[in-house]
């Protein structure tokens, strides 16, 4: 099956090709070509957001974006596989009953119009399709899953862009969807706070006043690249990191029209759209925010990774800690632990708890963290998990009874799999951006001699088709079990 689905798609499509070219499915209807427009109606949501309509008797897949399930829509077909199709929509025929008003559409919020209980029904069922499909579980311990707090305005981290408007002034906000030359400006963010408004329109004026111009990526001309605002929600802490091209900017001013914590400028030449690297310089401030989660405080640089949503966040370590189900006499594996967030949560009912992280920013931030509570349980390594993990499990006082993993969204690869059990923890704690990498890595980790105990997913990103969940595994006596 392929992955893009996250199973809302046969396992094969059984296309075949006439001796004329012409691809048919194997109920004989004709397959769509690229700008066909075609009247479709719209009958489930795919892994990734997408809705899913089916063609001819033979039910070759169409990709809807923008279509939810009950919508008939007239589409138009932008790419076509084999196996599949992709389409966009052209008009709105017959809205479907979940469909809800929205006043605003927002490129990070593409379920902004689907009724949110609708869209709890779909992340649910695609992390139990993934745990059936791709990783063969026949009946999943899946549990229900734990809506937001916030439906919207919940994000703790914004990343804009600059651009210029349709009157040739610079503008701030999102990239069109496929358009890395066109960006919607925006006024107010329903995925941000207030004070994230007020200040992302604060620099936009100030460099509107100043006379500053967009960087072009076709010419590489102009200074202005991205805006990236950061806030403690609990705190109260805001920075803000301003990436231009190299040139000339009075930061200084800047920062003084800002309210801010801190105020940082980065400069790169990097043709990608990335916020990351460059050269940066504090200009106000500090560059750290500090922010609280379970009774415990945190501080996090500008490149370090913590959740985006801080409330759910919240809710994600709790979850995670209750399937450690901790006496206080483990030690603990805290393996991608970027700033020590869910490791320290950990160390609160551990005997100690070690953590791996590559960025070594990040992996100062945990130790800087550690302190900050009081924690001195807890100890901090950098390295890569697919080559320190044996070491990490030399240095722990007692054989590692718990592992915590909280990977990127390609999941643990072979290597990083092959250690983590070769260690043998007793319990693994898995905490998933991306159920179709779960679902196989569980799969694996059952084949080694644990049970999949308990699925829960946790909505942290709602009107968006993002999925974030926590399994939990338990090492078996008698070997190698399946559901």
């Amino acid at each position: 099956m392929s992955e893009r689905c996250g199973g809302t798609i046969p396992d094969h499509d059984g296309t075949v090709a006439t001796t004329a070219g012409t691809a048919v499915d194997d109920g004989g209807a004709r397959l769509p070509r690229r700008g066909e427009e075609l009247d479709v109606e719209v009958s489930a949501l795919a892994y990734g957001g997408a809705g899913v309509a089916r063609l001819g008797r033979g039910g070759f897949v169409l990709f809807v974006r923008g279509g939810f399930p009950g919508d008939r829509v007239r589409v138009r077909v932008t790419r076509r596989r084999r196996s599949y199709a992709e389409a966009e929509v052209v008009e709105l025929l017959e809205p479907s009953g979940d469909r809800v008003a929205t006043a605003v559409d927002h490129p990070g919020a593409p379920w902004l119009a689907l009724r949110y209980e609708t869209q709890l029904h779909w992340k649910q069922l695609q992390v139990r399709d993934a745990l059936e499909r791709l990783g063969g579980f026949r009946s999943p311990p899946l549990e229900p899953i734990v809506p937001a707090r916030e439906r919207t305005r919940y994000r703790n981290k914004l990343e804009y862009s600059f651009g210029v408007g349709s009157d040739g002034r610079v503008v701030l906000g999102f990239h069109r969807r496929g358009r890395f030359d066109l960006v919607t400006p925006i006024e107010q963010d329903i995925l941000a706070s207030e004070r994230v408004d007020q200040v992302r329109n604060a620099v936009r004026d100030w460099c509107l006043a100043v006379g500053l111009s967009a960087y072009d990526r076709r010419s590489r001309e102009g200074l202005l690249r991205n805006l990236v605002v950061r806030e403690g929600r609990r705190t109260g802490d805001l920075s803000v990191r301003l990436v231009t091209a190299p040139g000339a900017l009075d930061a200084a001013a800047l920062a003084a029209a800002l309210p801010a914590t801190g105020v940082v400028w980065t400069r790169t030449d990097a043709l990608a759209e990335v916020t990351s690297g460059g050269e940066s310089e504090l200009v106000a401030g500090r560059e750290w925010i500090e922010e609280e989660l379970c009774g415990l405080r945190f501080r996090i640089s500008p490149d370090a990774f913590f959740q985006t949503n801080t409330e759910m966040a919240e809710e994600l370590y709790r979850l995670a800690l209750a399937y450690a189900d901790l006496d206080g006499t483990e030690t603990v594996l805290d393996l991608f632990c970027g700033t020590g967030t869910i490791g320290l949560v950990m160390a609160l009912e551990a005997r100690a708890v070690l953590g791996l992280e590559l960025n070594p920013r990040a992996v100062a931030d945990a130790i800087a963290n550690a302190r900050l509570n009081a924690i001195d349980n807890a100890t901090f390594y950098c390295g890569d998990v697919a080559d320190a993990l044996p070491e990490l499990c030399e240095r722990a006082p007692t054989p590692p009874a718990v592992a915590v993993v909280d990977p990127p969204r390609a999941g643990l690869s072979k290597r990083m799999l092959e250690h983590l059990l070769s260690a043998r923890p007793e319990r693994i704690v898995y905490v998933s951006c991306n159920p179709t990498t779960l679902a196989p890595n569980a799969r694996t980790i059952v084949a080694a001699g644990y049970e999949l105990e308990r699925v829960r997913p946790v909505d942290m990103f709602p009107q968006t088709p993002h999925i974030e969940c926590v399994a939990a595994f338990k090492r078996t006596v008698d070997g190698p079990s399946a559901r």
